[in-house]
């Protein structure tokens, strides 16, 4: 059994072969966020300056904290406007024909981020390092700490708004029998046992959990026949819409990228995730299991 769309998705075997024989003909971007212990819970620092010191030969780095979101916002991490974005990526480089690789060191989620955001954005031509810069380093691949960069791009943001959710799509899909609402974190944060919360414990009303980390192994994704069984046994392949929350929009994009893997043609991210809807009083959480 092999996956829906396979190319959503790069080796690094097969990436390494590719900058062998075609080193111009990709655009290889670190995606990098480091969480830093603080006062309450973590900071996100970008990773900007661990990619200078040693990155994927020929990558150049997507900053998701500064370029890639909206700075005005209280919520960490979520979309800025389509005209910023777009200035985002021309800045980096980006074209409507540039074929993309994505990566993170640490964890793959922020590739992932990156990815949700840049598909969804109309480029279909873009895909994830399978295990990310650690199994690149695992395998003993090449490393560099030269400075990369790309001249300035043409891509045209194309939206896809059927690919977030807002708060009131996921207030609607509490009741909606044919929208299933998966919760990607940690199962002690879903029941509320954990001590760490988003402000409130306990997950959104009706919503699945399908922990991040159940959908990988060893960092890269389980195989098209297990991500399958893993879905259908929470019951979510059942049904039409799927939404994805996790604590901010990030970690949601590693189960949204695999039901997409799996060919799930109607996936949404809740961008605002637990962060926003815990800070509204009047919305309702529910511990437990």
């Amino acid at each position: 059994m092999t996956y829906t769309h396979p190319d959503y998705l790069i080796s690094t075997a097969d990436l390494a072969e590719t900058l062998k024989a075609n080193p111009d003909g990709l655009q290889i971007f670190d995606a990098t966020v480091n969480l830093v212990p603080a006062a309450k819970g973590y900071k996100a620092v970008s990773g900007l300056e661990d990619c200078q010191k040693a990155h994927i030969p020929g990558s150049a780095f997507l900053d998701l904290i500064k370029d890639l979101s909206n700075t005005a916002s209280s919520f960490g991490f979520t979309l800025p406007a389509d005209n910023k974005l777009q200035a985002a990526y021309r800045a980096a480089g980006i074209n409507n024909d540039s074929q993309i690789v994505l990566y993170s060191t640490g964890h793959m989620m922020w590739a992932t981020r990156a990815w949700w955001m840049l598909h969804s954005s109309g480029h279909t031509n873009v895909a994830v390092l399978d295990g990310g810069f650690a199994k690149w380093n695992e395998e003993g691949r090449p490393v560099s700490d030269a400075p990369a960069s790309f001249a300035e791009g043409d891509f045209a943001v194309k939206p896809d708004p059927a690919r977030w959710a807002d708060q009131t799509r996921v207030i609607e899909a509490i009741n909606d029998a044919g929208t299933c609402t998966i919760n990607a974190l940690a199962p002690d944060v879903y029941t509320g046992e954990a001590a760490h919360s988003y402000g409130r414990k306990g997950h959104i009303e009706n919503s699945k959990n399908v922990f991040y980390g159940d959908v990988l192994d060893k960092g890269c994704f389980r195989s098209a026949e297990d991500l399958k069984a893993l879905f259908s046994a929470k019951g979510v392949l059942d049904n039409p819409h799927i939404i994805a929350y996790c604590g901010g929009g990030i970690s949601a994009t590693i189960d949204a990228l695999a039901l997409t893997l799996i060919g799930h043609p109607d996936v949404a991210v809740y961008d605002g995730s637990m962060s926003e809807w815990a800070s509204d009083e009047s919305l309702p959480l529910v511990t437990g299991a």
